[in-house]
């Protein structure tokens, strides 16, 4: 049988290669042994909490081995781990925590109306370390997400936590060793830790991004699949080359980018440097609706494209009727799974997007080729309505990004009495660069009424560890600003 539990496969794991290393973290190395003993004991003191099958358990922990065996452990109570950004503003936690509705919060010393346990919770030695019965938590993970408003909410995927032997994630099964430089409260960052887990490989974590640590690991764990944003590429790319290039990488056989489409002159210069062979992009949202996939030889045939779709799902471009658009035009992205209408997931403090007929949409933008290859424009709530025209974010700050001296870039649209809105650019720039060097640079690269009208230069990170950025947020205050 080739679908397994995933706490079957963890204990399997650890009669058959107890000192295996699993995981490799800052705090240490976890053997199988440890992660199937350890879990084994929280589970029960998760238990004795009041944690029971199909409980939701709030997880508030760092990129370490702690994270991993509280999600094991919440996993053999048949329970379902919903893990947080310890970083998280107060109101958003507050707001998250009201949709999970968690019998347990790990990772937090008290909290009023909830049961917690604080990071550094060790369990009585009277818990024991055996096994418990086996039990399928009904749901693999509860993620959250902002979404285009800001407002938090669940997404749920519908699949039990069960592993399919036959059928491994093509994105995240490594052939010995993954590296994870992004967020385990991430979708991109939990899936890819936990497939080099359950492929019986090892999964190298970051506590946090770093551009040269992060090569660094490549080298000492000869990584062979690594899953960045382009946000991280982009970082990776910026260091000075005597750097980059002297680090050895020669393992890494697949280099995976998502979570946000990469500017199509950085997933060029990463070809360059790598070769198309060990370059793919994909595409997909957590609510699992549908996925596409892109190697990088099919790339520079489809430069800018995300790929086709995978796995049996369908694609259709909708306008605001939902009526469809011609080839090449941009509109709405609606997805069919394989499985069929709302087979992949469950929202919590959202409502569904969807078509009378069924398909689905996030409210992503984009557009088809003649081939069926898809191109991501913008959300649909991102799009700039300047003087009558439809203007999307991402290929100003593709182009303003490709400056030297620009590290990350928000461009958002302001109220306008003229032209209805106006185009506002939020530079986070690495070195000194003035506003008439960044509107020479894009007089090269766009027509001239998609250059932004005003500049904006901060210090502080646009983009969280998750190479996500909160647009709709940085928009208000500034509207707050001038109102």
């Amino acid at each position: 049988m080739s679908k397994i539990p995933y706490v079957r496969l963890i204990r399997r794991f650890s009669e058959e290669t107890p000192q295996r290393t699993v995981i490799v973290c800052d705090s240490g190395n976890i053997t199988c042994e440890a992660l199937e003993k350890r879990s084994n004991r929280l589970a029960r003191a998760y238990a004795a909490q009041g944690v029971s099958e199909g409980d939701v358990v709030t997880v508030c922990l760092p990129n370490d081995a702690e994270y991993f065996y509280a999600c094991v452990a919440i996993w053999k109570l048949g329970a379902i781990p919903n893990p947080l950004s310890v970083g998280l503003p107060t109101a958003e936690f507050a707001a998250i925590l009201a949709e999970a509705k968690p019998s347990l919060i790990v990772g937090m010393a008290s909290l009023l109306g909830y049961k917690t346990l604080p990071a550094d919770y060790e369990p009585d030695e009277s818990f024991s370390d055996q096994p418990l019965p086996e039990k399928i938590s009904p749901h693999e993970r509860a993620m959250t997400s902002g979404g285009s408003t800001g407002r938090p909410k669940l997404i749920i995927p519908a699949n039990p936590a069960i592993y399919d032997q036959q059928n491994p994630p093509q994105l995240f099964t490594p052939e010995k060793t993954i590296l994870v430089p992004g967020p385990l409260y991430h979708a991109g960052g939990y899936s890819t830790a936990w497939g080099g887990v359950f492929s019986g490989g090892c999964a190298v974590v970051m506590r946090r991004f770093d551009p040269e640590q992060c090569l660094r690991l490549i080298e000492k764990h000869r990584i062979d699949r690594v899953f960045f944003v382009p946000t991280m590429l982009n970082r990776i790319w910026r260091l000075p080359e005597k750097v980059r290039l002297s680090y050895d990488i020669s393992s890494l056989k697949f280099v995976g980018s998502g979570g946000a489409p990469c500017p199509q002159w950085l997933f060029r210069a990463w070809i360059e440097w790598l070769g198309p062979e060990r370059m793919f992009e994909g595409y997909g949202p957590s609510e699992r609706i549908g996925r596409t996939f892109i190697t990088g030889t099919e790339w520079l045939r489809h430069p800018g494209s995300v790929g086709k779709a995978m796995d049996g799902c369908s694609i259709r471009i909708l306008d605001e009727y939902r009526q469809e658009v011609p080839v090449g035009t941009v509109g709405e992205i609606y997805m069919m799974p394989a499985a069929g209408t709302a087979s992949t997931f469950i929202y919590r403090g959202a409502e569904r997007r969807m078509t009378e007929d069924g398909w689905e949409s996030v409210g992503d933008m984009g557009y088809l080729d003649s081939e069926g290859y898809l191109y991501i424009a913008d959300r649909r709530t991102d799009m700039i309505l300047c003087g009558g025209r439809n203007i999307f974010p991402a290929e100003i700050e593709a182009a303003l990004n490709s400056h030297p001296s620009v590290k990350a870039s928000v461009v958002v649209g302001l109220p306008d009495d003229d032209m209805g809105q106006k185009i506002h650019a939020i530079v986070e720039n690495s070195k000194p660069v003035t506003e008439e060097a960044l509107r020479q640079h894009l007089e090269h690269l766009l027509i001239r009424y998609k250059i932004p009208h005003s500049f904006e230069f901060v210090q502080t990170a646009l983009f969280n560890e998750a190479g996500k950025v909160r647009r709709s947020e940085l928009r208000a205050e500034r509207i707050s600003l001038i109102q």
